[in-house]
């Protein structure tokens, strides 16, 4: 199983952070995503609950709803379907909370188990590093713009 946590304070207003993380179309702004769509639009807003977006990083790309949609300290979301490898999702949840300064206190949690008889565990351990990368590399992005 994988557990993926970061917080970090993202020198940016809360509005702007909760945007760039909520927006599948700024991903394509991220360094470490490679495309972001869109597939179905949220019940109240476009890329809120009840959206089904792709995310694809390298060959690793998942569909994921959006589950909860609380603008701008809250969201979580439900990896549907992960390709080449399957993967099952527990969790996935972004909290923000605005410090008062025009910075923003991030936590960002994922997790779930990648489905591959014997080795798993390799790829769990592999998945856990990658995705704090890749999280630690969004919010650091938000905060360069």
């Amino acid at each position: 199983m994988f557990k993926i946590k970061v917080e970090r304070i993202v020198k940016k207003p809360i509005d702007v952070v909760f945007e760039a993380l909520s927006d599948h179309a700024s991903y394509a702004l991220f360094k470490s995503v490679g495309v972001a769509e869109l597939l179905t639009e949220g019940d109240q807003e476009r890329n809120g609950t009840g959206a089904l977006r792709t995310v694809q990083t390298g060959s690793f790309k998942v569909w994921e709803r959006i589950t909860a949609f609380e603008r701008p300290i809250h969201m979580q979301y439900q990896i549907e379907k992960a390709k080449p490898i399957k993967m099952e999702h527990y969790k996935g949840i972004i909290d923000l909370k605005d410090l008062g300064d025009g910075t923003t206190h991030v936590t960002w949690v994922s997790e779930g188990r990648l489905v591959v008889p014997l080795i798993g565990g390799f790829f769990d351990r592999k998945m856990q590093k990658q995705g704090t990368l890749v999280f630690n590399s969004m919010l650091k992005s938000i905060e360069k713009r």
